[in-house]
C-alpha cells in the first residue's frame, strides 16, 4: 500500500494480508493517450479488436492494425470508382469486407445502385455494426432496402456456383492487400484461383476494383492473366506513409471473344 507524504503506511496485519492489486480494465482505463479497448474477440479467423483513440475507431486483427474512422476518402472512391466503370442500369454491386462501413455507406447514399450485398465472415465486425459504435457510420446503410449484410468468406461465396456472372461490380477491401495479408487464408483470394472466381462472379461489362494499402509491382499483370482487361491503378495520397492504392479491372467477355 502507498502512503501519502507524512503519513506512514500502516503495518500489515498478518491474519488479513493485503489483497493484491486488481488488474486496469482496459475497457475502462482513463484516457492517457492510449488507445482505449472497447471489445476483443476471438473469431473464426482469429482475434479481432475495436479500440478507440481519440476520436477514430481502429479494428485491429491478430495484432495488426487493419483501418479506422480517420479518413474514408479511398474506401468511398473504391465504390464510386466502380460505379464510374459501368454502363448497366440499376447495377449489382457486391462488396468484400465491411470494415468501418465506409464502402457500404458511399454505395447506400448512390441512388444508382440496384442490389448492394456486403460480405463480412468476422460476426464480431458484423454486431459492432448493428448495434455498437459502428453503427453511426453504417446505421442508415444497413436499413435500406437494397442492402443485404452476409456473414461468409468472401472466396467461399464467389465459389457457389449462383454467383455466376452475379454481380456487376466487385468491390473488395480484404486484408491490407495483395502483398500484405494479416491472415494466411486471405492468400487464395489474390491468386489466380482466386481472380477467377472474381471474373466469375461478374457479368460481361462489369468492373473489379480491389483496395491496398501498398502499390503492388505484379498484381497488375495477375489481372491480365486471370483474364481481366483495362487494367490500371489509382493511388490515393493519406497522411502519412505511402498512399492507399486501388486496382481497377474490367470483365468485357464480348470484346475479348470476338
Amino acid at each position: 500500500m502507498a502512503s501519502s507524504p507524512g503519513h506512514p503506511a500502516p503495518p500489515e496485519d498478518p491474519a488479513h494480508p493485503p489483497h493484491p492489486p486488481h488488474p486496469p480494465d482496459e475497457r475502462t482505463a482513463p484516457d492517457d493517450g492510449r488507445p482505449l479497448v472497447l471489445d476483443r474477440r476471438t473469431g473464426p479467423f482469429g482475434e479481432v479488436v475495436l479500440r478507440r483513440h481519440g476520436e477514430l475507431l481502429q479494428i485491429i486483427a491478430n495484432g495488426c492494425f487493419l483501418m479506422d474512422t480517420s479518413d474514408g476518402r479511398s474506401e468511398r472512391l473504391l465504390v464510386r470508382s466502380a460505379l464510374g466503370a459501368l454502363a448497366a442500369r440499376a447495377p449489382r454491386l457486391l462488396i468484400g469486407g465491411l470494415g468501418v462501413g465506409f464502402s457500404l455507406a458511399e454505395a447506400a447514399a448512390e441512388p444508382r445502385w440496384g442490389r448492394i450485398t456486403v460480405l463480412e465472415r468476422e460476426p464480431a465486425i458484423i454486431e459492432w455494426h448493428r448495434s455498437g459504435p459502428l453503427s453511426d457510420i453504417s446505421g442508415a446503410a444497413l436499413s435500406d432496402p437494397r442492402v443485404e449484410l452476409v456473414e461468409n468468406d468472401l472466396l467461399a461465396h464467389l465459389r457457389e456456383a449462383e454467383t455466376r456472372a452475379r454481380y456487376d461490380a466487385l468491390c473488395l477491401d480484404i486484408d491490407n492487400g495483395p502483398d500484405w495479408t494479416v491472415t494466411e487464408d486471405n492468400e487464395s483470394l489474390y491468386s489466380p484461383t482466386g481472380l477467377a472466381a472474381c471474373r466469375a462472379a461478374l457479368a460481361p461489362g462489369g468492373a473489379l476494383v480491389v483496395w491496398s494499402a501498398q502499390p503492388s509491382a505484379t498484381f497488375p499483370d495477375m489481372l491480365r492473366d486471370a483474364g481481366f482487361d483495362r487494367v490500371r491503378t489509382e493511388e490515393v495520397p493519406v497522411v502519412r506513409g505511402v498512399p492507399d492504392v486501388l486496382f481497377l479491372a474490367s470483365h468485357h467477355l464480348a470484346s475479348r471473344s470476338a
